[in-house]
């Protein structure tokens, strides 16, 4: 045999005993030497994670089980002849059993066998990765309770700490937790943009810092911090200490996300349009459609780890619940990630991006505005699959592009981005179904090709400031205002009563557009479906009118109404034609289903950050005080929307002051005993 365990078991029985961490000295000495600090927010082991060294494998599993509250055991380590480590498990601390004492008197068994624990191995390429992995435990755990376990105990009191600069090499180096995610086998084979292999450049990857922007990064993260305190970043450093890749998001945008989970676009034209800052941000919409910050990342370049990294890393910060739908730009390293990551959520491609860099993309050919007006109707104009198959055929032939790699590459994508194929997915809005509308992008205002990474780090703050005076201001006219009602319509007054004045008054266009629809006729019958084809008179080129046919379907008994055009889906509204089909019905009011809680203005949002407080020990002060200060700030977010709700929380604090001295003096009273 070439290979050995030192551990008295069989190098294959994975699941015996070790030695335990206190007994392993290079351990150890490798944490007091190196002085790491403790990660901020730890993603949790999975398969597929690589690090640099056993001692980060172990460092790693130990943050994260602090985090968690239990402890870590070195259960096995397999070592070759020559003493070279190449395989180990570690345990959580309740694994196993210990063996029985004859002493007179025993210590309590406080083991479970509990099985959590990960497995990893040297690979070929020199670096460990996570190839078991088994997070349930046997028993509880609770990051609060206290309890004090000999793997942690050289890991620092703080829950957080700066990060470390060297001050001669300012730029090179940055110490803080390191998570380098690396993708599973198998993905090797594939080529970002730039057709190099994603593993091989990210190796020797690292963001282009000039002087003072690593200070600027630790001056930013410790600013946040300390404004809020559920501030969550991670920092991916490469072989030599350098940083690779940065996420983060704040508190506000956590919360955000669990009203506003359905549908979330990833930006990345900075990174493709190589801006001075190479950002990434994950953005929504909230219920006035407005767009709202959902996380931010700087990656090193456009390579499928780094863009697994991140998506991973941004998972982990929304605890693992992943959107209905996400799109993001065009880009083939982006898309394979995304299908990584997120394999169930349907995956779009912002279309008007794409169409924006049709020029770039076609330049060459003779007939390129000819091609233009052809393939935008091609794209936009036609409604069902087959409709659009048989115009592209038509397209290709009489331009001959069959050959053409951008348009055999946009036709392979044809189901991610042409309407025809996402009338199923819901996209709030976020999807430019139409040739005039255009992809919003969060930071245009603050950011261009030129700005330089420390300004934008300026900036960042004012961005974010202007969004959340955007949404209160909109919250504010909502609830105060009453939307100036036009038209007659039943739908629009019952929808005035419910949605925000942003929503409502797209859905006004609608309304005001049933008057196009000059006719409704019902064409079959099928069981409880009624189908309706409604004419409607458009506008096409050259402001020339055009009468054009849709189908709806409509039943009575489930009160379902589906238009061919796919609006409500698209925008997350009905559309002109199901309206005047609910109308030739004579209902009066939009079904219960078609009214999207997240468009209400009557739904009671909190941007505060509430854990879940049911494990709470009274009897410990820190519980209590961790308790008290999340519903005061519950209750400070209340008072400051308006100058009434400001008064009476004053009025309110006032009166808990003064119960608690009168409390506080009875209990001070001699008794009369």
């Amino acid at each position: 045999m070439e290979e050995a365990s030192l551990n008295t078991e069989p190098a294959a029985d994975d699941d015996a005993d070790g030695f335990e961490i206190e007994g392993d000295c290079a351990m150890t000495e490798f944490i007091g030497r190196t002085g790491v600090i403790q990660g901020e927010n730890p993603l949790p082991p999975a398969l597929g994670m690589e690090f640099e060294s056993y001692e980060d494998v172990y460092y790693f599993y130990n943050c994260y089980a602090k985090e968690q509250g239990f402890g870590v055991r070195v259960s096995n380590t397999w070592y070759r002849k020559g003493k070279e480590r190449y395989r180990g498990k570690l345990s959580c601390s309740s694994a196993g059993f210990k063996k029985k004492s004859e002493a007179n008197r025993p210590r309590p068994e406080t083991r479970t066998g509990c099985p959590a624990m990960i497995k990893f191995r040297l690979m070929e390429n020199k670096r460990w990765r996570i190839i078991e992995v088994e997070l349930e435990h046997n028993h509880l755990i609770s990051p609060a309770s206290g309890k004090f376990y000999k793997s942690h105990k050289l890991m620092g009191a703080g829950t957080k700490r700066a990060l470390q600069l060297d001050a001669p090499e300012e730029v090179q180096k940055v110490r803080l937790f390191r998570t380098v995610v690396v993708d599973a086998e198998g993905n090797e084979d594939v080529e970002d943009d730039g057709g190099e292999s994603g593993n091989k450049c990210l190796r020797n990857s690292q963001l282009k810092l000039k002087e003072g922007d690593a200070q600027a990064v630790q001056n930013f993260f410790c600013r946040l911090q300390l404004m809020d305190p559920n501030f969550f970043y991670v920092v991916d450093l490469n072989e030599k200490g350098c940083m690779r890749n940065l996420f983060w998001a704040d508190a506000r945008s956590r919360v955000a996300y669990r009203y506003f989970c359905d549908v979330v676009a990833i930006d990345t034209t900075c990174l493709a349009e190589e801006f001075e800052v190479p950002l990434v941000s994950f953005t929504g919409v909230n219920h006035h459609g407005q767009t709202i910050l959902l996380g931010c990342g700087l990656l090193s370049g456009e390579s499928l780890e780094s863009y697994i990294w991140l998506l991973r890393a941004w998972l982990t910060c929304m605890l693992g619940r992943p959107p209905q739908a996400i799109i993001t730009d065009h880009c083939g390293a982006l898309q394979a990630a995304v299908i990584d990551v997120f394999p169930k959520a349907s995956h779009c491609l912002h279309l008007s991006r794409i169409m924006q860099r049709f020029p770039e993309n076609l330049g060459e050919l003779h007939e390129l505005e000819a091609i233009k007006i052809d393939l935008s109707k091609v794209v936009y104009y036609f409604m069902r699959p087959e409709e659009f198959e048989a115009a592209w055929e038509e397209m290709v032939q009489r331009y001959e592009l069959r050959d053409h790699k951008w348009i055999q590459k946009f036709y392979e994508d044809r189901k991610r981005c042409v309407p025809a194929y996402l009338k199923d997915t819901f996209l709030a809005g976020m999807f430019a179904m139409q040739q005039n509308e255009t992809a919003a992008s969060f930071f245009e205002s603050y950011l261009n090709k030129q700005t330089p990474l420390k300004e934008f780090l300026d900036k960042y703050d004012q961005a974010v400031q202007a969004s959340h005076q955007l949404e209160a201001m909109a919250d504010m006219d909502s609830r105060n205002s009453s939307f100036i009602l036009q038209s007659r319509s039943y739908f629009e007054l019952h929808l005035s009563k419910l949605y925000t004045n942003e929503i409502l008054k797209r859905f006004k266009k609608e309304v005001e557009g049933m008057c196009s629809c000059f006719s409704t006729r019902q064409m079959h019958v099928d069981g409880p479906v009624l189908t309706y084809i409604v004419k409607e008179q458009v506008e096409v080129e050259g402001n020339r009118q055009e009468t054009r046919d849709f189908e709806v379907l409509y039943n009575a008994s489930e009160m379902d109404v589906l238009c061919i055009c796919g609006l409500f889906n698209f925008k997350g509204y009905l559309c002109r034609h199901a309206l005047s089909v609910l109308n030739q019905n004579g209902l009066e009011e939009i079904p219960c289903q078609y009214i999207l809680r997240r468009w209400r203005k009557d739904t009671n949002r909190s941007y505060v950050l509430d854990h879940r407080c049911s494990d709470i020990d009274t009897s410990n002060p820190v519980h209590r005080y961790d308790h008290l200060y999340r519903r005061v700030i519950q209750v400070v977010e209340e008072g400051k929307k308006s100058q009434d709700r400001y008064m009476t929380t004053l009025e309110a604090l006032h009166d808990i002051l003064n119960k608690l001295h009168i409390a506080e003096n009875q209990a001070s009273l001699p008794s009369s005993d």
